[in-house]
């Protein structure tokens, strides 16, 4: 190794979120504790700071990072009574040789290859998706410990402090400890049975993304983003798995009508109103591309159903050619697999547009006595849009009224108040 200041710069600024992440989850999977494995790794890391200018760049700098890394977990286990009792259960080897870990880390990564470091973010997916965790903590830990996001960057995107974060991410921690959920690769049975609950993490936070339950914006960019990263993250890991797929291509297809969704003063834009020439065309190629392949396949569920239905809105130049007929078709499948409130709600809007808003004002009112759904702004805001096309405008003043006060962000907030008062006028 021959000292180059600039080129250890460069090296650990190329180190980004793919290589930080497969360390952070192989030494997770091996000492089994979030902790000491991100403290153990942020050692490494300033280690290198310190050292790789000076002794020169490793040839295999992710091996090198690994290595001392490991090295430094084992001397703060030995440094702690209880991380120690942890080590022996564990019945990890001391692989420290004698001599200066350093140099230790020198031999280990000349050793090892970067293709050597076992990629265990599966492992970790399944880990911080365990169904004894409540949903809120599969969704930080996931956040925190996949994507790589800071406690503070994950509280802002959850609109809440950072230390009320930090406190749900250390109950999450525990309870991962305390209740000994498995770490690595799931069986084939355990990915059958807990997939679904991955991906309903991965649709959550990009749902929040595209519909924040609070704050000033109708959308956050940065939680889409993060969720169609990690959601390319498994699928990369399951290429196979046809609902990843489905979910991959739904996050694309929903994601590329971004820019048309919000008004430059903030407020949303209903779909009928959208200016289709700001869809991203290339996520709707990408998105298309996955669900004609998904939907094609045995494994084809609730995602890819979403996903073609996303599809066909994208197809349709203008509102007025959406086939809404195939659409109900879809949503009365999707019912099927998913009888939940939500997706009746879905299908009554879609049933108004292939027959009529009669049809859909007693759709709705079917649902009216479904308690997920009075608390849903979406359901109150489809109500008064289907009371004022009756010409019913007490009453749809009513519906916004009812959903103004239901939890949602700001800006929804102001597009509802907009539009009481232009029933009043």
């Amino acid at each position: 190794m021959d000292p180059d200041h600039d080129a250890a710069a460069r090296i650990l600024s190329a180190i980004g979120a793919e290589d930080f992440g497969r360390l952070l989850a192989s030494l997770v999977t091996r000492f089994h504790d979030f902790d000491l494995a991100e403290e153990a790794l942020h050692d490494a890391v300033l280690r290198a700071v310190e050292t790789w200018p000076g002794r020169g760049v490793p040839e295999r700098p992710q091996a090198w990072l690994m290595a001392t890394a490991k090295n430094r977990a084992i001397d703060l286990i030995r440094a702690d009574d209880v991380r120690t009792r942890h080590l022996a259960r564990l019945r990890i080897e001391d692989e420290l040789r004698p001599g200066d870990h350093d140099d230790h880390a020198v031999r280990l990564g000349e050793e090892m290859d970067a293709a050597d470091i076992p990629d265990e973010r599966l492992g970790l997916f399944f880990t911080c998706s365990h169904p004894t965790l409540r949903e809120d903590e599969r969704i930080v830990l996931i956040l925190r410990f996949l994507s790589g996001l800071t406690t503070a960057e994950v509280a802002a995107g959850f609109l809440v402090e950072t230390a009320t974060m930090q406190q749900r991410i250390v109950r999450a921690k525990q309870r991962i400890l305390k209740t000994g959920i498995p770490f690595g690769r799931p069986s084939p049975d355990e990915l059958s049975d807990r997939l679904p609950g991955v991906l309903r993490v991965l649709s959550l936070i990009f749902t929040q993304g595209m519909n924040a339950t609070a704050g000033p914006t109708h959308t956050r960019v940065d939680l889409q983003e993060e969720s169609i990263g990690l959601t390319r993250l498994l699928v990369g890991l399951l290429p196979e798995e046809t609902e990843a797929r489905g979910l991959l291509a739904l996050l694309l297809l929903t994601r590329a009508r971004d820019r048309a969704r919000v008004m430059p003063d903030g407020q949303p834009v209903p779909l009928a109103d959208q200016d289709r020439s700001l869809w991203d065309s290339r996520l709707i190629a990408e998105g298309t591309g996955l669900v004609d392949a998904a939907a094609g396949e045995p494994g084809a569920g609730a995602y890819t159903i979403q996903a073609a239905i996303a599809a066909l809105h994208a197809d349709a130049a203008r509102f007025a050619d959406t086939d809404w007929r195939q659409i109900l078709a879809l949503y009365r499948m999707l019912s099927d697999l998913d009888p939940s409130p939500v997706v009746a709600l879905n299908a009554a809007i879609a049933l108004g547009k292939v027959s009529g808003p009669d049809a859909a004002m007693n759709a709705l009112d079917e649902l009216a006595d479904k308690p997920q759904l009075l608390r849903h702004r979406p359901y109150h805001i489809a109500r008064a849009i289907t009371l004022g096309e009756l010409g019913r405008t007490a009453e749809a003043e009513d519906a916004y009224v009812a959903g103004l006060e239901c939890p949602g962000n700001d800006a929804e907030s102001e597009y509802i108040t907009a539009r009481i008062t232009d029933l009043r006028r």
